[in-house]
Protein backbone atom coordinates (compact mmCIF):
# COMPACT_ATOMS: atom_id res chain seq x y z
CA UNK A 1 0.00 0.00 0.00
CA UNK A 2 1.66 3.29 -0.93
CA UNK A 3 1.80 5.68 2.28
CA UNK A 4 1.50 9.11 1.97
CA UNK A 5 4.00 11.59 2.98
CA UNK A 6 4.12 12.01 7.07
CA UNK A 7 1.38 9.41 7.42
CA UNK A 8 2.37 6.72 10.32
CA UNK A 9 0.72 4.12 12.23
CA UNK A 10 2.62 2.76 14.93
CA UNK A 11 1.14 0.36 17.65
CA UNK A 12 3.94 -0.56 19.09
CA UNK A 13 4.13 2.02 20.94
CA UNK A 14 0.50 1.34 22.78
CA UNK A 15 0.09 3.30 26.04
CA UNK A 16 0.41 0.78 28.96
CA UNK A 17 -1.67 1.87 32.20
CA UNK A 18 1.16 2.01 35.18
CA UNK A 19 -0.20 0.44 38.92
CA UNK A 20 0.59 3.57 41.15
CA UNK A 21 3.17 2.96 44.11
CA UNK A 22 1.94 6.71 45.56
CA UNK A 23 1.84 6.66 49.52
CA UNK A 24 -1.49 7.51 51.23
CA UNK A 25 -0.05 11.03 51.90
CA UNK A 26 0.62 11.80 48.54
CA UNK A 27 -3.15 10.73 47.81
CA UNK A 28 -4.46 12.78 50.12
CA UNK A 29 -1.97 15.77 48.84
CA UNK A 30 -3.10 15.57 45.43
CA UNK A 31 -6.49 15.02 46.60
CA UNK A 32 -6.48 18.82 48.52
CA UNK A 33 -4.96 20.32 45.74
CA UNK A 34 -8.06 19.89 43.83
CA UNK A 35 -6.50 17.46 41.40
CA UNK A 36 -8.99 16.42 38.70
CA UNK A 37 -12.12 17.51 40.59
CA UNK A 38 -15.30 19.34 38.63
CA UNK A 39 -16.09 22.89 40.18
CA UNK A 40 -20.48 23.31 39.60
CA UNK A 41 -23.20 25.55 40.63
CA UNK A 42 -26.98 24.65 39.41
CA UNK A 43 -29.83 26.35 37.57
CA UNK A 44 -33.04 25.67 36.78
CA UNK A 45 -35.01 27.55 33.09
CA UNK A 46 -38.46 27.83 32.88
CA UNK A 47 -38.83 25.83 30.20
CA UNK A 48 -41.00 28.48 28.08
CA UNK A 49 -37.33 30.14 28.06
CA UNK A 50 -35.67 27.65 26.56
CA UNK A 51 -36.36 28.69 22.90
CA UNK A 52 -34.88 32.62 23.43
CA UNK A 53 -31.91 31.01 25.31
CA UNK A 54 -31.13 29.18 22.49
CA UNK A 55 -31.99 31.76 20.35
CA UNK A 56 -29.14 33.40 21.33
CA UNK A 57 -25.37 33.38 20.83
CA UNK A 58 -24.80 32.18 24.36
CA UNK A 59 -25.05 28.77 23.56
CA UNK A 60 -23.30 26.67 21.40
CA UNK A 61 -25.09 23.86 20.67
CA UNK A 62 -23.26 21.39 18.66
CA UNK A 63 -19.30 21.20 20.58
CA UNK A 64 -17.61 18.51 19.05
CA UNK A 65 -18.04 15.90 21.91
CA UNK A 66 -22.14 15.81 21.79
CA UNK A 67 -23.53 13.24 19.80
CA UNK A 68 -25.68 13.88 16.81
CA UNK A 69 -29.53 14.19 17.02
CA UNK A 70 -31.15 10.68 17.73
CA UNK A 71 -34.77 11.66 18.72
CA UNK A 72 -37.77 10.51 17.06
CA UNK A 73 -41.37 11.84 17.28
CA UNK A 74 -42.77 9.94 19.75
CA UNK A 75 -39.43 10.31 22.13
CA UNK A 76 -40.03 14.09 22.10
CA UNK A 77 -43.24 14.11 22.13
CA UNK A 78 -43.18 11.52 25.27
CA UNK A 79 -40.86 14.23 26.72
CA UNK A 80 -43.49 17.05 26.51
CA UNK A 81 -46.09 14.41 28.33
CA UNK A 82 -43.31 14.27 31.31
CA UNK A 83 -43.51 18.23 31.76
CA UNK A 84 -47.89 17.89 30.98
CA UNK A 85 -47.15 15.33 34.25
CA UNK A 86 -44.44 16.86 36.18
CA UNK A 87 -42.39 13.48 35.67
CA UNK A 88 -38.88 14.52 37.78
CA UNK A 89 -36.10 14.68 34.86
CA UNK A 90 -32.21 14.31 35.15
CA UNK A 91 -30.94 17.90 34.82
CA UNK A 92 -28.97 19.09 31.72
CA UNK A 93 -24.97 19.61 31.97
CA UNK A 94 -23.92 23.12 30.55
CA UNK A 95 -19.67 23.61 30.84
CA UNK A 96 -18.84 27.41 31.21
CA UNK A 97 -16.82 28.19 27.96
CA UNK A 98 -16.55 32.29 28.98
CA UNK A 99 -18.60 34.18 31.57
CA UNK A 100 -22.32 34.01 30.39
CA UNK A 101 -21.26 31.75 27.33
CA UNK A 102 -21.99 27.73 27.72
CA UNK A 103 -21.45 24.73 25.65
CA UNK A 104 -24.48 21.89 26.32
CA UNK A 105 -22.47 18.88 27.04
CA UNK A 106 -25.59 16.02 27.74
CA UNK A 107 -29.00 17.39 26.80
CA UNK A 108 -29.63 18.82 23.58
CA UNK A 109 -31.78 16.03 22.51
CA UNK A 110 -34.08 17.69 25.10
CA UNK A 111 -33.39 21.08 24.41
CA UNK A 112 -34.02 20.69 21.20
CA UNK A 113 -37.21 18.62 21.81
CA UNK A 114 -38.60 21.54 23.88
CA UNK A 115 -37.10 24.16 21.01
CA UNK A 116 -39.12 22.85 18.43
CA UNK A 117 -42.28 21.86 20.35
CA UNK A 118 -42.66 25.76 21.31
CA UNK A 119 -41.90 26.71 17.74
CA UNK A 120 -44.59 24.33 16.72
CA UNK A 121 -42.42 22.58 14.27
CA UNK A 122 -43.97 19.39 14.99
CA UNK A 123 -47.46 17.83 16.44
CA UNK A 124 -47.80 15.75 19.83
CA UNK A 125 -47.75 11.80 18.58
CA UNK A 126 -47.92 8.30 20.73
CA UNK A 127 -48.33 9.82 24.09
CA UNK A 128 -49.55 7.21 26.48
CA UNK A 129 -51.37 9.06 29.23
CA UNK A 130 -52.78 11.82 27.40
CA UNK A 131 -53.72 10.58 24.38
CA UNK A 132 -56.34 13.10 23.91
CA UNK A 133 -53.35 15.13 23.12
CA UNK A 134 -51.99 13.43 20.35
CA UNK A 135 -51.92 15.08 16.78
CA UNK A 136 -51.51 19.20 18.73
CA UNK A 137 -48.63 21.40 18.26
CA UNK A 138 -48.18 23.85 21.24
CA UNK A 139 -49.97 26.48 19.88
CA UNK A 140 -53.77 24.23 19.75
CA UNK A 141 -53.03 22.86 22.98
CA UNK A 142 -56.02 24.01 25.92
CA UNK A 143 -54.52 26.90 27.51
CA UNK A 144 -54.58 25.53 30.70
CA UNK A 145 -52.48 22.68 29.62
CA UNK A 146 -50.30 25.90 27.97
CA UNK A 147 -49.51 27.68 31.54
CA UNK A 148 -48.98 23.89 33.10
CA UNK A 149 -46.36 23.06 30.35
CA UNK A 150 -45.02 26.89 30.80
CA UNK A 151 -44.53 26.39 34.67
CA UNK A 152 -42.12 23.72 34.38
CA UNK A 153 -38.48 23.77 35.02
CA UNK A 154 -35.92 22.19 33.33
CA UNK A 155 -32.25 21.74 35.99
CA UNK A 156 -29.19 22.22 35.24
CA UNK A 157 -25.36 21.48 36.09
CA UNK A 158 -23.09 24.00 35.14
CA UNK A 159 -19.14 23.20 34.76
CA UNK A 160 -17.48 26.28 35.77
CA UNK A 161 -14.90 27.68 33.91
CA UNK A 162 -12.45 27.31 37.15
CA UNK A 163 -12.33 23.56 36.87
CA UNK A 164 -10.09 23.40 34.28
CA UNK A 165 -6.11 25.12 34.82
CA UNK A 166 -5.70 25.14 30.26
CA UNK A 167 -7.50 24.80 27.71
CA UNK A 168 -5.97 21.25 27.01
CA UNK A 169 -7.45 20.38 30.57
CA UNK A 170 -10.81 21.89 30.05
CA UNK A 171 -11.18 19.79 26.96
CA UNK A 172 -10.05 16.60 28.49
CA UNK A 173 -12.38 16.97 31.98
CA UNK A 174 -15.62 17.86 29.30
CA UNK A 175 -15.01 14.83 27.44
CA UNK A 176 -14.50 12.48 30.44
CA UNK A 177 -17.46 14.32 31.93
CA UNK A 178 -19.36 13.44 28.57
CA UNK A 179 -17.78 9.78 28.71
CA UNK A 180 -19.32 9.43 32.43
CA UNK A 181 -22.91 11.24 31.59
CA UNK A 182 -23.13 9.06 28.74
CA UNK A 183 -22.36 5.22 30.21
CA UNK A 184 -26.03 4.58 31.16
CA UNK A 185 -29.17 5.21 29.02
CA UNK A 186 -28.90 5.12 25.46
CA UNK A 187 -25.37 3.65 25.23
CA UNK A 188 -22.69 5.57 23.70
CA UNK A 189 -21.77 3.52 20.30
CA UNK A 190 -18.13 3.45 19.24
CA UNK A 191 -17.54 6.22 16.73
CA UNK A 192 -19.95 8.46 18.60
CA UNK A 193 -17.09 7.82 22.04
CA UNK A 194 -14.32 8.39 19.28
CA UNK A 195 -15.91 11.85 18.15
CA UNK A 196 -16.33 12.77 22.35
CA UNK A 197 -12.60 11.43 23.01
CA UNK A 198 -10.64 11.69 20.15
CA UNK A 199 -11.17 14.99 18.35
CA UNK A 200 -9.36 16.57 16.35
CA UNK A 201 -8.73 17.85 12.76
CA UNK A 202 -8.82 14.48 11.46
CA UNK A 203 -11.21 13.79 13.58
CA UNK A 204 -13.23 16.95 11.62
CA UNK A 205 -12.15 15.32 8.31
CA UNK A 206 -13.67 12.30 8.61
CA UNK A 207 -16.76 14.51 9.36
CA UNK A 208 -16.66 16.41 6.48
CA UNK A 209 -16.03 13.52 4.39
CA UNK A 210 -18.99 11.35 5.62
CA UNK A 211 -21.27 14.41 3.90
CA UNK A 212 -19.44 13.52 0.04
CA UNK A 213 -23.08 13.33 -2.09
CA UNK A 214 -21.14 9.60 -3.92
CA UNK A 215 -20.31 8.30 -0.66
CA UNK A 216 -24.04 8.98 0.89
CA UNK A 217 -25.64 7.31 -2.13
CA UNK A 218 -23.66 4.25 -2.06
CA UNK A 219 -24.36 4.02 1.48
CA UNK A 220 -28.28 4.91 1.22
CA UNK A 221 -27.93 7.60 3.47
CA UNK A 222 -30.14 10.83 2.62
CA UNK A 223 -28.38 14.03 1.21
CA UNK A 224 -28.01 16.96 3.09
CA UNK A 225 -30.12 18.76 -0.04
CA UNK A 226 -33.04 16.14 1.69
CA UNK A 227 -34.92 17.10 4.90
CA UNK A 228 -33.79 16.51 8.66
CA UNK A 229 -36.62 14.01 8.76
CA UNK A 230 -35.00 12.08 6.62
CA UNK A 231 -31.50 11.87 7.77
CA UNK A 232 -32.32 11.31 11.11
CA UNK A 233 -34.41 8.09 9.97
CA UNK A 234 -30.29 7.23 8.87
CA UNK A 235 -29.18 4.99 11.58
CA UNK A 236 -25.75 5.39 9.91
CA UNK A 237 -26.34 8.87 10.29
CA UNK A 238 -27.47 8.98 13.77
CA UNK A 239 -24.69 6.44 14.92
CA UNK A 240 -22.23 8.30 12.67
CA UNK A 241 -21.26 4.62 11.26
CA UNK A 242 -21.04 7.05 8.46
CA UNK A 243 -18.29 8.56 10.34
CA UNK A 244 -16.53 5.46 11.14
CA UNK A 245 -16.73 4.48 7.47
CA UNK A 246 -14.78 6.71 6.42
CA UNK A 247 -11.81 6.57 9.15
CA UNK A 248 -12.02 2.19 8.52
CA UNK A 249 -10.95 3.38 4.92
CA UNK A 250 -7.73 5.89 6.18
CA UNK A 251 -6.68 2.87 9.17
CA UNK A 252 -6.96 -0.55 7.01
CA UNK A 253 -4.23 1.31 4.58
CA UNK A 254 -2.70 -0.79 7.60
CA UNK A 255 -4.39 -3.39 7.55
CA UNK A 256 -1.36 -5.45 8.38
CA UNK A 257 -0.96 -4.18 11.55
CA UNK A 258 -4.85 -5.65 12.51
CA UNK A 259 -3.31 -8.85 14.28
CA UNK A 260 -3.74 -9.78 18.02
CA UNK A 261 -6.17 -6.62 18.35
CA UNK A 262 -9.73 -5.25 18.08
CA UNK A 263 -10.70 -3.21 15.15
CA UNK A 264 -12.49 -0.96 17.53
CA UNK A 265 -9.02 -0.43 19.52
CA UNK A 266 -7.79 -0.22 16.19
CA UNK A 267 -10.01 2.47 14.56
CA UNK A 268 -8.92 4.13 17.72
CA UNK A 269 -5.41 4.01 18.15
CA UNK A 270 -5.08 5.26 13.76
CA UNK A 271 -7.54 8.17 15.06
CA UNK A 272 -5.96 9.33 18.18
CA UNK A 273 -2.45 9.37 15.90
CA UNK A 274 -3.81 10.92 12.89
CA UNK A 275 -5.06 13.97 14.96
CA UNK A 276 -1.66 14.57 14.99
CA UNK A 277 -0.90 14.61 11.09
CA UNK A 278 0.48 17.64 9.67
CA UNK A 279 -1.50 19.48 7.71
CA UNK A 280 -0.15 18.47 4.22
CA UNK A 281 -0.30 15.10 5.02
CA UNK A 282 -4.38 15.60 6.04
CA UNK A 283 -4.92 17.04 2.44
CA UNK A 284 -3.21 14.68 0.67
CA UNK A 285 -5.59 12.27 2.74
CA UNK A 286 -8.59 14.11 2.19
CA UNK A 287 -7.63 13.86 -1.49
CA UNK A 288 -7.07 10.50 -1.66
CA UNK A 289 -10.35 9.59 0.01
CA UNK A 290 -12.85 11.75 -2.73
CA UNK A 291 -10.78 10.77 -5.54
CA UNK A 292 -11.28 7.13 -4.20
CA UNK A 293 -15.26 7.14 -3.64
CA UNK A 294 -15.70 8.81 -7.08
CA UNK A 295 -14.04 6.14 -9.10
CA UNK A 296 -15.75 3.80 -7.32
CA UNK A 297 -18.90 5.89 -7.91
CA UNK A 298 -18.47 5.85 -11.47
CA UNK A 299 -17.40 2.14 -11.89
CA UNK A 300 -19.76 0.70 -9.97
CA UNK A 301 -22.76 2.96 -9.37
CA UNK A 302 -25.19 3.29 -5.94
CA UNK A 303 -24.90 -0.77 -5.77
CA UNK A 304 -20.98 -0.96 -5.20
CA UNK A 305 -20.71 -1.99 -1.64
CA UNK A 306 -23.32 -4.83 -2.14
CA UNK A 307 -22.29 -8.23 -1.32
CA UNK A 308 -22.32 -10.94 -4.47
CA UNK A 309 -25.44 -12.49 -5.43
CA UNK A 310 -25.11 -16.28 -4.61
CA UNK A 311 -28.26 -17.29 -2.74
CA UNK A 312 -30.72 -14.31 -3.20
CA UNK A 313 -29.87 -10.80 -3.96
CA UNK A 314 -28.62 -8.55 -1.91
CA UNK A 315 -30.25 -4.94 -0.94
CA UNK A 316 -27.93 -3.54 1.62
CA UNK A 317 -24.34 -1.95 1.65
CA UNK A 318 -21.60 -3.94 3.65
CA UNK A 319 -18.54 -3.29 5.26
CA UNK A 320 -17.33 -6.59 4.29
CA UNK A 321 -17.19 -4.71 0.61
CA UNK A 322 -16.40 -1.68 1.15
CA UNK A 323 -13.14 -2.32 3.32
CA UNK A 324 -11.55 -4.35 0.60
CA UNK A 325 -13.00 -2.68 -2.84
CA UNK A 326 -11.87 0.81 -1.29
CA UNK A 327 -8.64 -0.20 -0.31
CA UNK A 328 -7.95 -2.23 -3.79
CA UNK A 329 -8.91 1.18 -5.94
CA UNK A 330 -6.73 3.36 -3.83
CA UNK A 331 -3.65 1.00 -4.69
CA UNK A 332 -4.65 1.89 -8.35
CA UNK A 333 -5.60 5.32 -8.06
CA UNK A 334 -2.37 6.31 -10.29
CA UNK A 335 -4.81 4.54 -12.91
CA UNK A 336 -8.17 6.23 -12.69
CA UNK A 337 -8.27 6.70 -16.60
CA UNK A 338 -7.73 3.09 -17.66
CA UNK A 339 -10.35 2.15 -14.66
CA UNK A 340 -13.01 4.43 -16.05
CA UNK A 341 -12.53 3.40 -19.48
CA UNK A 342 -13.16 -0.16 -18.75
CA UNK A 343 -15.95 0.74 -16.22
CA UNK A 344 -18.30 -1.64 -17.76
CA UNK A 345 -16.45 -4.22 -17.71
CA UNK A 346 -14.95 -4.14 -14.47
CA UNK A 347 -18.62 -3.57 -13.45
CA UNK A 348 -20.05 -7.04 -15.23
CA UNK A 349 -16.81 -8.74 -14.05
CA UNK A 350 -16.87 -8.26 -10.39
CA UNK A 351 -18.72 -11.17 -9.02
CA UNK A 352 -18.56 -12.82 -12.39
CA UNK A 353 -16.73 -15.95 -11.30
CA UNK A 354 -18.02 -17.42 -8.69
CA UNK A 355 -16.02 -19.96 -7.96
CA UNK A 356 -13.62 -17.23 -7.01
CA UNK A 357 -15.86 -16.57 -4.53
CA UNK A 358 -14.74 -19.82 -2.59
CA UNK A 359 -11.65 -20.78 -0.60
CA UNK A 360 -10.19 -23.59 -0.27
CA UNK A 361 -11.74 -24.66 2.75
CA UNK A 362 -15.01 -23.91 1.44
CA UNK A 363 -15.60 -20.83 3.28
CA UNK A 364 -17.47 -18.21 1.57
CA UNK A 365 -14.72 -15.06 0.22
CA UNK A 366 -17.16 -12.33 1.44
CA UNK A 367 -18.84 -13.94 4.31
CA UNK A 368 -19.04 -10.91 6.69
CA UNK A 369 -18.58 -13.51 10.02
CA UNK A 370 -14.90 -13.50 8.87
CA UNK A 371 -13.38 -10.32 9.55
CA UNK A 372 -9.74 -10.78 10.50
CA UNK A 373 -7.02 -8.92 8.97
CA UNK A 374 -5.73 -11.86 6.40
CA UNK A 375 -9.97 -12.72 5.29
CA UNK A 376 -9.87 -8.93 4.63
CA UNK A 377 -6.70 -9.05 2.70
CA UNK A 378 -7.91 -11.98 0.71
CA UNK A 379 -10.47 -9.79 -0.19
CA UNK A 380 -8.39 -6.78 -0.93
CA UNK A 381 -6.43 -9.03 -2.92
CA UNK A 382 -9.21 -10.52 -4.56
CA UNK A 383 -9.83 -7.08 -6.11
CA UNK A 384 -6.73 -6.08 -6.60
CA UNK A 385 -6.55 -9.17 -9.32
CA UNK A 386 -10.02 -7.72 -10.41
CA UNK A 387 -8.44 -4.49 -11.57
CA UNK A 388 -5.17 -5.43 -12.74
CA UNK A 389 -6.89 -6.99 -15.56
CA UNK A 390 -7.68 -3.54 -16.93
CA UNK A 391 -4.90 -1.34 -16.45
Amino acid sequence: MNKIKGEKFDLDKLKIDEISNSTDDQINDKYKRGDIRIVTEQARYPINTISTMLDSSSYDLNPEYQRRKRWDLIKKSRLIESFIMNVPLPPIFLYEVDYSEYEIMDGLQRLTAIDDFYKNKYALEGLEYWKELNGKKYKELPSEVRKGIDRRYLSSVILLQETAKSKDEAEELKQIVFERLNSGGEKLVPQETRNALYNGRFNQLCIKLAENNSFRKMWKIPLESDSEEDLLKSESYRKMTDVELVLRFFAYRFIDKLKGITVEKFLDEYLKQANNFSDQTINELEKLFISTIEIVYEVFGEDAFLLPQIERKPTKPTKTVYDPLMQAIAMHIDKKNSLLNNAESIKKDKFADTTLLINANDKKLFDGRYNLWGDVQSRIDYFDKLFQKYI
